[in-house]
């Protein structure tokens, strides 16, 4: 809802409304449901995760395409990818302008990580597994459309990570243990660096909001501050 000078606009969808209250016509800010950060309570196998994820070769992964937003290494194997996509950059863009996914040949090479996406009832987009190798830095940007307000949300669970892992999400560290998921709003502006001695990857899922990941979240913003 869209609200300036005793005016209201409605911009609604069928799982959520985008609201914003407007200061003057060039300020406004949207107003959101949920914190820019939920532990979702739903946990995976950390040993289980990082033995899925080592079936794959060096040679599997692909380096992101997107150079000006990070230094070093970053790669990623997608699992979910764009329909009739077969080359390599088009299988790990998550496109936003697209609703057709369709599952990759490496997601059947790896059936745990079908068992994770199968916990999620809800429409699934992309799904990428995302290697920052050591001394790698992911440079502050953010995604427009990746917030439940908007109706499309991002859900990080580590396969393998590090102590020296400092992911910030506006300005504030997130720390993300092996098998445990996330939702990041990452429409806010967010980075990553790892410090460590060892590759941090995380299992990356874009989804669409339905009525099971609104009961999820609000299960999430019940539990105790992580």
């Amino acid at each position: 809802m869209l609200r300036y000078v005793g005016q209201e606009l409605s911009i609604s969808r069928r799982y959520y409304e985008i609201e914003f209250i407007c200061f003057s016509p060039y300020s406004c800010v949207m107003l959101v449901r949920f914190p820019d950060r939920l532990r979702l309570p739903l946990d995976f196998d950390p040993a289980r995760l990082a033995d899925a994820m080592a079936s794959f070769s060096r040679q599997e992964w692909i380096e992101h395409f997107v150079k000006r937003n990070y230094d070093g290494n970053w790669s990623v194997i997608p699992l979910r990818a764009p329909a009739g996509a077969t080359h390599p950059v088009q299988m790990i863009y998550a496109d936003p302008g697209r609703a057709d996914f369709e599952d990759t040949p490496m997601r059947a090479d790896a059936p745990y990580f079908r068992t994770v996406l199968a916990s999620f009832a809800c429409p699934l987009q992309s799904a990428r597994l995302m290697r920052l190798a050591p001394g790698s830095v992911i440079k502050e940007h953010y995604d427009n459309d990746l917030s439940f307000e908007r109706g499309m949300v991002r859900i990080h669970i580590p396969v393998v990570t590090n102590d020296a892992v400092d992911f910030r999400l506006n300005g504030v560290r997130c720390v993300m243990a092996a098998g445990s998921s996330w939702y990041l709003r990452l429409s806010d502006p967010h980075s990553v660096a790892n410090r460590g001695a060892s590759d941090r990857v995380h299992l990356v899922i874009d989804a669409a909001v339905n009525d099971w990941v609104e009961a999820l979240f609000e299960r999430a913003a019940q539990r105790p501050a992580a």
